[in-house]
C-alpha cells in the first residue's frame, strides 16, 4: 500500500498508460462488483461475472492493490481497501449537503423531520435530516446505523430488491424486535415490502420508537440506493394526514433525483 498521494499519482498513472479510459471504467466496474457481492471475491468470480478475462482483472486488481482501493487477503480473494472509506464518508456528507434544501422543504410543507437515508452494506445509515419546528419533535443523529426491517426508509429502499437477496439479509442481521411492533419474521417483512410496491411509499408504525410514526420513498434513479422519510408523534402523522403528505414525499424524491442524477445542486 503507498505511504504518500505521490505513489498513489504514480499507480494512477501507470494504469492510465496500459488501457486509458477503458481500463479506469472497467476499474470501476469491478469496485461495484465487489461491493454488490458483498465485499470480497476471487478473481474467479469477478471474471464470470464481468466477462472480462483473468489476466485483465488480475492486472486490474494489481493497480488497485497498489492505490489502497483493494487489498488482498490470505485466503488470495480480494475485499475493499480502506482507501475507499474516506471517498464514501466524503461522498456522504455532499449528499447530504445537496438533500439538505429538499429536506427543508419537506419540514415547510409537512411540519415534521425530514430525514435521507442510504443502504450501506446491510445497514441503514442516516446522512441528513433537517428537524420539525416542532417543540416535540423527532431526532435522528446522521451517521446513526440501524437494521432495515424496523425502519420506513428500510423498507421503501428494499422493496424492489429480488426476495432471496432480501432473505439472506435479513439471515445476517437477524430481526431483533426494537417495539412490540417490530416484524421479526422474514415473510412478515416481504408481505409488507409487497405492501410498499402496492402503494408507493413505505410507513414505519411505533416499528422503531413506540408513539413515532415514518412515511417513506426511495429516491428514484439514485446513483446510490436512497431514501428520503418524514417521521413524527403518531399522534400527528395520523393515516389521514399520509393522503397528503405522501404526494409531498414523492415530489420531493423526484426533485431530489434530478439533482443527484446531474450531479448539479439546484439542477
Amino acid at each position: 500500500m503507498p505511504t504518500s498521494s505521490a505513489s498513489t499519482t504514480d499507480a494512477a498513472k501507470s494504469s492510465a498508460t496500459g488501457g486509458g479510459v477503458q481500463s479506469l471504467e472497467r476499474a470501476f466496474d469491478l469496485l461495484e462488483r465487489m461491493a454488490d457481492a458483498g465485499g470480497e471475491v476471487g478473481l474467479s468470480e469477478l471474471s464470470a461475472s464481468s466477462g472480462l478475462p483473468l489476466p485483465t482483472i488480475h492486472r486490474l486488481m494489481r493497480t488497485l492493490v497498489a492505490c489502497g482501493y483493494v487489498r488482498q487477503q490470505p485466503n488470495r480473494r480480494y475485499a475493499l481497501g480502506p482507501r475507499l472509506i474516506r471517498l464514501g464518508e466524503s461522498s456522504s456528507r455532499l449528499l447530504g449537503t445537496w438533500a439538505r434544501p429538499y429536506l427543508a422543504r419537506l419540514v415547510e410543507e409537512t411540519g415534521e423531520t425530514a430525514n435521507m437515508a442510504l443502504l450501506d452494506g446491510d445497514e441503514i445509515v442516516y446522512v441528513a435530516q433537517v428537524p420539525s419546528k416542532h417543540s416535540m419533535r423527532m431526532f435522528t443523529e446522521v451517521g446513526r446505523r440501524v437494521l432495515p426491517h424496523s425502519t420506513g426508509v428500510g423498507k421503501a429502499l428494499l422493496a424492489h430488491a429480488p426476495a432471496d437477496e432480501v432473505r439472506a439479509l435479513l439471515a445476517r442481521t437477524g430481526m431483533p424486535a426494537a417495539t412490540e411492533k417490530t416484524i421479526t419474521t422474514p415473510d412478515g417483512f416481504l408481505a409488507a415490502l409487497e405492501e410498499v410496491r402496492s402503494l408507493g411509499y413505505a410507513v414505519d408504525d411505533n416499528e422503531q420508537e413506540i408513539g413515532v410514526r415514518c412515511l417513506a420513498v426511495p429516491v428514484p434513479d439514485s446513483p446510490t440506493a436512497a431514501a428520503i422519510s418524514i417521521s413524527g408523534p403518531a399522534g400527528r402523522v395520523t393515516e389521514s394526514v399520509t393522503e397528503r403528505i405522501v404526494p409531498v414525499l414523492q415530489q420531493v424524491a423526484a426533485e431530489l433525483s434530478d439533482v443527484l442524477t446531474n450531479a448539479t445542486p439546484g439542477a
